[in-house]
């Protein structure tokens, strides 16, 4: 079965897209292969095209971007079960390779076209009636197929079941997509040479059950009553049964079942019995089909749960940063995070390791912007004894020293070019030499770099190596600026409000209303870390039990808008302030807390605002 898009949610939950040679589009566009009528799809959106042996997903610089497993992603092989989202709707990436290895025979789909011959056609409530002889198989049926919670299981066992009340010698069953007759899973079982032989279906005949919605039995030899072809002739089938699994008139598939002994065709009773099978039969397999969905579904979201890390969020770009380590972490991938500064790149990096299975060695992080080339090498690589002035020893490098564990390489966007040189040297062959030493020494590492600028940009304006670059981008992780997780401000300003109460002693019972809308409505261009400061600076200064708003800094009060104003604007803010400072100050007559209490602010932020806004000379005059 060729690679496909399955899709799972959206509008086109239920419908199934081939992926070949060509590129396959998806977008708004009405020319796209696969159209999206949904106002957060990019006319061309994002498009997946075979590359050697793989297929890749590349977003076409879409306005909202294309997730793959929740992580959103540039250009990104695809691999069996990954899942897709565009806009609202997500597709299953589904292929043979890398599926577990099946009971079933294989199943050929053979395009012959029923013209005549002995046919006979029954519904589902044509088969209520049935004799006595059949109940009991009709309960061992029952019985046996719905205690099995495996789909290729109860798939395999059924075929088996059929096999002990019809003479059939091979058996077929063939399940579709939700509304379509796009074939999703087709099993197959010979009853002399199990899953060694494969099994041949009519494509024709299968469409036309699925179609009609009705059981179809045909007999008096093959060549009678198809067009029949090379492949469908060398069966030798003389008898071919053919039932639809019909689920509150949903059409899950069919069963297909054959015979080659003129002397074993089937009967009307055999179809009644079959048709009366395939009710039952239809139930357990969508049973079975949710419970394996859930299961996987399962392992997923306890995979997100179970990430160890010391990151605070709740937020949905938060939860695909968890699911990202989740998946990235038990490998041994060279991790590239990318964000803002302040958005936590290096906790994402922690996290990564404590969740690998290098989690017991070491995790040594170096900043390449820190140090300049000379003291960068010789941390990174090391130096012998004598290799220059001051070296009076020999020492071990970092990536040394995190032989077994982890290196994280802070803004790695620094890095001068003979550095990159080395440093690319270590990602390709894992070996390096001491600065001012010959021996090389072999290291077995994982590597995570992070950057707060574009490396992209730095490669065009040739400051970064491209080929350093595609050994750092295997996977890529960009950490989401606090403005993008608003709802996790007020987490975030909690626990740095407990954290730094602690230190200072200080029993805090919030804040105030104020100083909640000048944190939610700031955009913090510092990110989380300029949120911890602000916080710290309001525990420190702060007088009461809450924390007031102005506590906080005064970029945060000011605050009235996302829209810059203009340099005059903040000109005439100030001049104001001032005016109405000296004016409470007249009124007061210099006392400051009367002064404070004219303007309902406490004394000590008047001071502040005082000395803040040079005040202070015509306030003591």
């Amino acid at each position: 079965m060729p690679p496909r898009l399955a899709a799972i949610s959206g509008k086109h939950k239920g419908a199934t897209f081939a992926v070949d040679e060509e590129p396959l589009v998806i977008g708004r566009e009405t020319a796209a292969n696969v159209c999206i009528a949904d106002a957060s799809v990019s006319r061309r959106h994002s498009k997946i095209e075979k590359k050697d042996d793989s297929f890749v997903i590349t977003d076409l610089e879409s306005l909202n971007g294309t997730f793959v497993n929740d992580v959103p992603v540039r250009s990104r092989v695809l691999e069996h079960g990954d899942r897709v989202r565009i806009g609202d709707s997500q597709f299953l990436f589904l292929t043979q390779e890398g599926d577990a290895a099946s009971k079933s025979s294989d199943v050929n789909f053979e395009e012959t076209k029923v013209v005549s011959g002995s046919t006979v056609q029954i519904r589902f409530d044509h088969a209520i009636y049935l004799m006595g002889r059949d109940l009991s198989a009709l309960m061992k049926v029952s019985t046996t197929i719905n205690s099995i919670r495996g789909l290729d299981d109860l798939l395999e066992r059924l075929l088996e079941l059929l096999f002990e009340v019809v003479p059939a010698q091979r058996g077929a069953i063939v399940l579709t997509n939700e509304g379509t007759s796009e074939t999703n899973l087709v099993f197959g079982l010979d009853r002399a040479h199990g899953k060694d032989r494969a099994v041949t279906v009519s494509r024709t005949i299968v469409l036309q059950v699925l179609r009609d919605g009705v059981a179809l039995l045909a007999n008096d030899g093959v060549s009678e009553w198809t067009q029949a072809t090379d492949s469908l002739i060398s069966t030798g089938a003389h008898s071919v049964m053919c039932v639809p699994l019909l689920l509150l008139n949903r059409k899950l598939g069919v069963l297909y079942l054959d015979t080659t002994f003129p002397r074993d065709q089937f009967n009307n009773d055999h179809l009644k019995l079959v048709t009366a099978i395939s009710g039952i039969a239809a139930v357990a397999i969508e049973n079975a089909r949710q419970f394996e969905w859930l299961e996987t579904e399962n392992e997923r979201l306890l995979s997100d749960v179970n990430v160890e890390h010391n990151m605070i969020g709740e937020a949905a770009a938060m939860q695909r940063v968890y699911h990202f380590i989740s998946k990235v972490a038990p490998t041994d991938a060279t991790v590239l995070i990318s964000g803002e500064s302040g958005t936590g790149k290096e906790l994402a990096a922690r996290a990564i390791h404590r969740n690998s299975k290098r989690a017991q060695k070491s995790f040594m992080a170096v900043n390449c912007a820190a140090l300049n080339e000379s003291l960068l090498e010789s941390e990174l690589f090391g130096h012998e004894k004598g290799s220059f002035t001051g070296a009076l020893a020999q020492k071990k490098g970092r990536l040394e020293i995190a032989d077994g564990g982890t290196i994280f390489l802070d803004e790695i966007g620094e890095l001068t070019p003979p550095l990159q040189v080395k440093l690319l040297r270590v990602l390709q062959e894992r070996e390096f030499e001491r600065v001012g030493g010959t021996a090389t020494i072999k290291v077995d590492l994982r590597v995570i770099a992070a950057t707060n600028k574009n490396l992209e940009e730095a490669i065009e304006a040739g400051e970064f190596r491209q080929d350093l670059y595609y050994r750092l981008n295997v996977v890529s992780l960009e950490m989401p600026a606090l403005r993008e997780r608003r709802e996790d401000i007020m987490l975030l300003a909690n626990y740095f409000a407990d954290k730094y109460g602690a230190r200072c002693n200080r029993k805090l019972k919030g804040f105030s209303p104020e100083a909640r809308t000048c944190l939610t409505s700031y955009d913090w261009p510092g990110n989380v870390r300029e949120l911890e400061n602000a916080i710290e600076r309001a525990v420190v200064l702060g007088t009461t039990d809450q924390i007031l708003a102005e506590d906080l800094p005064e970029a945060l009060v000011e605050r009235e808008g996302t829209v810059a104003a203009p340099t005059n604007f903040h000109v005439a803010v100030a001049q104001t302030k001032k005016q109405i400072i000296l004016d409470a100050m007249d009124q007061a007559a210099g006392n400051f807390s009367a002064a404070a209490k004219l303007l309902g602010v406490h004394p000590n932020y008047l001071q502040r605002l005082v000395r803040n806004l040079n005040l202070t000379a015509q306030v003591k005059r």
